[in-house]
C-alpha cells in the first residue's frame, strides 16, 4: 500500500512508498489511526502528569498556598504557547511538528536542534516517569528494588508502542480517563469534607488554610517564583497534541478543540485540585518526595483511599512514559527523513509504527533504570531539571516560529491559518520573555543548575553531529537525491 500523492505545485516532493522515509514530509506512511476521542484524551492526559501528582509536593513545601498562583500563571503562558502551536498546526499539520516549523522558518540547523532536543526531553521525562512509577510501587511493595519496577514498566510500555498507533491511542485514552475521573472525584470529596465536615480531616479542613499558617506567600515571593521551574515541568507534554497531527483522522477539527479546552483543564486539574487539597490539609504537612494527593486522602481517612490515589498517580506516570515512547519514535523519524539522523531510524514496521526509532529511544530510557539503581534518592530531581530545560527550548522554538510565520502572513508570503492565535505574535513575545525568566531561575537554583551543565554538553554533541550531517560529502548526496524545495518564507 502506498501513501497518497501530494500536489507538487506546493513545492513539496512526491511521496514515496510507506516503507521509505520521505525527505520533507515526516507524516508520510503513518496510519491516521487516532480518532477524535483519543486525541482529546491525549491532550487532557498531557496536562496531568507526574509533575502535578508528585512534583507538587516539593513545590507546596517551598511556596505554600501561593503555589496555586504559580500554576495559574504558568498555565496562562502555556495557553499562549499552545495557541501559537495551534495556528502553525492548522497552517501545515505534520507529525514532525515543532522541528518541521523550526526548520521551515528558522533554518535547517534549528530544525535539527529542536528535533533532537525534543527527543532528549522525552528520553529524560521517560526516566522521570519510570522513577516516579517505581516510587509509587513502594506504597504496596516496599521491599521491591526501585530499579526492578522501573525495568518492568519500561518493557511493558515498549511492547504497547510497537503494536500500532491505535493501540497506543486506546491505552492512552484509558490512562487519561483514569486520571481525569480520579481528579474530579478528589475535588468532589474534598469539597464534601469542606462543606459537610466528615472524615478525619473535617475538624481542621477550612478555606482559611489557604491564607493562614504564614499567609499566601509564607516563605516570600522569591521562594514562590523559584518553584516556577518545577511548575513548568508539570506542563511538559501539553504540546504532544502537535506530534499527533500526522496521525489524527481529522486534524482540522480535533486539534483546535483539544487546544481550546486547555484553559478549562488547567483551571480544574491544577488550580481547582490544588485549591481543594490545600484547603483540606494545611500546606505545612506536605513534603518533597510525597504525592500531595496521596497524603491528602490518607489524612481524610477514607478506606483504601490512599491506595486508590496511589494507583491513579502510578497511572499518570505510566501514561507520560507511554507518550514519551510515542513521541520520540516520531521525532527520530522526522530527523531521519531530513537526513539528520541515521536512515535506519526512519523505517516503519508492517504496522506503520517507527519501530526502529522507538527501540533506540527505549534503550536510552533504560539509563533511567540505572539511575534508580545508583542514586534512587536523586534520580527524580536530576532528570526533571534536564527535561524542563529541554522543554523550554522546544516551547521557545514554537513561539519564534510562530512570530516568523505571522510576519510572513502579514507580508503576503504565506496563507493565513484557519486557527489564528489571539493577540497575534504579541502574546508569543510575552511568553518568550516568561520562558527566559524561568531559564534564569534554573541558573540561579543550585540543584536545577545541573540541567544547564547537561545542556552545554548536549550543545557540544549537537554541534559535532551537525558538522557530520552537513559534511560536504553528505550535502552532495542530499542534493542529488532531493528535489529543490523553495523557501516558503523567503522565496527566491
Amino acid at each position: 500500500m502506498t501513501s497518497p500523492q501530494v500536489d507538487n505545485t506546493s513545492g513539496k516532493p512526491p511521496k514515496r512508498p510507506s516503507d521509505e522515509p520521505s525527505v520533507n514530509t515526516s507524516e508520510e506512511g503513518y496510519e491516521r489511526g487516532l480518532g477524535s476521542r483519543q486525541v482529546q484524551m491525549i491532550a487532557i492526559g498531557g496536562a496531568i502528569g507526574v509533575g502535578l501528582f508528585m512534583g507538587a509536593g516539593a513545590n507546596i513545601a517551598k511556596a505554600g498556598p501561593s503555589i496555586i498562583l504559580m500554576y495559574a500563571l504558568a498555565g496562562v503562558v502555556i495557553f499562549f504557547i499552545m495557541r501559537a502551536l495551534g495556528e502553525l498546526l492548522l497552517y501545515r499539520p505534520v507529525s514532525g511538528s515543532f522541528a518541521e516549523y523550526a526548520r521551515e522558518f528558522l533554518g535547517p540547523f534549528f530544525g535539527y536542534v529542536t528535533g533532537w532536543t525534543y527527543w532528549l526531553m522525552w528520553i529524560v521525562t521517560g526516566m522521570a516517569e519510570l522513577t516516579a512509577a517505581a516510587i509509587y510501587i513502594h506504597f504496596w511493595f516496599p521491599t521491591i528494588p526501585q530499579w526492578v519496577s522501573a525495568l518492568v514498566f519500561l518493557v511493558v510500555l515498549f511492547g504497547v508502542n510497537l503494536i500500532s498507533v491505535k493501540i497506543f491511542g486506546e491505552v492512552e485514552f484509558w490512562f487519561s480517563m483514569v486520571k481525569v475521573t480520579a481528579i474530579i472525584g478528589m475535588i468532589v470529596i474534598g469539597l464534601g469534607v469542606l462543606t459537610l465536615g466528615f472524615s478525619n480531616a473535617g475538624d481542621t479542613a477550612a478555606t482559611g488554610n489557604l491564607w493562614q499558617h504564614g499567609g499566601i506567600f509564607p516563605n516570600g515571593i522569591g521562594s514562590s517564583l523559584m518553584t516556577l521551574q518545577g511548575v513548568m515541568f508539570a506542563y511538559l507534554a501539553v504540546e504532544l497534541v502537535g506530534v499527533t497531527a500526522g496521525e489524527s483522522e481529522n486534524p482540522e477539527k480535533t486539534l483546535p478543540k483539544a487546544i481550546n479546552t486547555l484553559p478549562w483543564r488547567i483551571i480544574v486539574f491544577y488550580v481547582g485540585a490544588l485549591t481543594v487539597i490545600l484547603a483540606v490539609v494545611k500546606w505545612t504537612e506536605f513534603s518533597e518526595g510525597e504525592s500531595p494527593f496521596v497524603h491528602a486522602f490518607a489524612k481524610i481517612g477514607i478506606p483504601l483511599g490512599a491506595g486508590i490515589v496511589n494507583f491513579v498517580v502510578l497511572t499518570a506516570a505510566l501514561s507520560s512514559c507511554n507518550s514519551g515512547m510515542y513521541s520520540t519514535g516520531r521525532m527520530l523519524r522526522d530527523l531521519s527523513a531530513n537526513k539528520e539522523a541515521p536512515q535506519a531510524l526512519g523505517r516503519l514496521n508492517t504496522r506503520r509504527t517507527p519501530a526502529a526509532g522507538i527501540t533506540a529511544s527505549v534503550a536510552l530510557m533504560g539509563v533511567g533504570v540505572l539511575l534508580n539503581y545508583i542514586v534512587p534518592e536523586k534520580a527524580f530531581l536530576y532528570v526533571t531539571s534536564v527535561a524542563t530545560a529541554a522543554g523550554i527550548w522546544t516551547w521557545m522554538m514554537i513561539l519564534v516560529s510562530h512570530i516568523k510565520y505571522r510576519s510572513a502572513v502579514v507580508a503576503g508570503r504565506l496563507p493565513a491559518s484557519s486557527f489564528p492565535a489571539p493577540g497575534g505574535s504579541a502574546l508569543s513575545w510575552v511568553a518568550l520573555v516568561f520562558l527566559a525568566f524561568v531559564t534564569c531561575l534554573i541558573a540561579y537554583d543550585s540543584d536545577a543548575r545541573v540541567s544547564l551543565y547537561v545542556g552545554a554538553v548536549w550543545a557540544v554533541f549537537l554541534g559535532a553531529g551537525w558538522s557530520l550531517v552537513r559534511s560536504p560529502a553528505r550535502a552532495r548526496t542530499a542534493i542529488e537525491e532531493e528535489p529543490a524545495r523553495p523557501d516558503p518564507v523567503n522565496p527566491a
